[in-house]
């Protein structure tokens, strides 16, 4: 399931850096709930509808903002709590929300990026971030979603998730979350599995760290 928040103008341009209130936010409206420090089966996109100056990302119209869960109780939580407090940070809050019900994708599907996809793999004590265009970006990306399926208890044989390699436009973004810098990627999403899988897919978001933002698809 999906929420599409529509948010008011902030008092002032939100930094440019400013993922980690959307972050905060989320575990604000969620409460205390076991979904903290566990392996995220949620997403949320980055806010829509900014434009860049000066002193960071000014919504002088407002905004839009898209959070997904597999877990539809989760996201009846995060509506609970934005009707307790509606405000995101600097003064923007949600003013009305939409609710999506997750479509059927059949057994293959092309997805477009919310957020950009983060892919970390351990080397030792060195971390490494892959993007779009490593061999095994794939491999990986199915790899955690595996993982994920198996979290929430569903089939995870046959899901495969990689990179669109036909795009002509992929990009690298370098997204500083909290002092750390991470290598992202900007290129869209194939899937291919079950209905079921790729129903999922869309809701969690690919790769690693979306619960923190990244990976969200459209």
């Amino acid at each position: 399931m999906r929420i599409i928040c529509q948010l008011s103008a902030p008092q002032h341009p939100l930094p440019f850096d400013h993922i980690p209130y959307l972050t905060g936010t989320i575990h604000k409206w969620i409460g205390n709930n076991k979904v903290h420090g566990e392996i995220s089966l949620y997403s949320f996109s980055w806010l829509q509808g900014g434009k860049s100056v000066k002193q960071g990302l000014s919504f002088p119209d407002g905004g839009q903002w898209s959070i997904s869960s597999h877990d539809t109780d989760l996201i009846k939580s995060i509506i609970q709590g934005i009707q307790e407090d509606s405000e995101i940070c600097f003064g923007m809050r949600v003013h009305d929300i939409t609710i999506v019900k997750t479509p059927d994708f059949g057994t293959e599907a092309r997805f477009l990026l919310a957020s950009p996809v983060l892919i970390k793999r351990r080397d030792g004590e060195r971390i490494e971030h892959v993007l779009f265009d490593h061999p095994n970006a794939g491999d990986y990306l199915t790899e955690k979603m595996v993982t994920k399926l198996k979290k929430a208890n569903l089939n995870a044989e046959g899901i495969s998730i990689d990179f669109d390699k036909m795009y002509r436009a992929p990009k690298t973004k370098l997204v500083n979350y909290r002092g750390i810098k991470n290598k992202a990627s900007m290129c869209p999403i194939l899937v291919k599995g079950s209905p079921e899988q790729i129903a999922f897919v869309w809701n969690v978001g690919v790769g690693n760290s979306t619960g923190i933002g990244f990976g969200a698809l459209k």
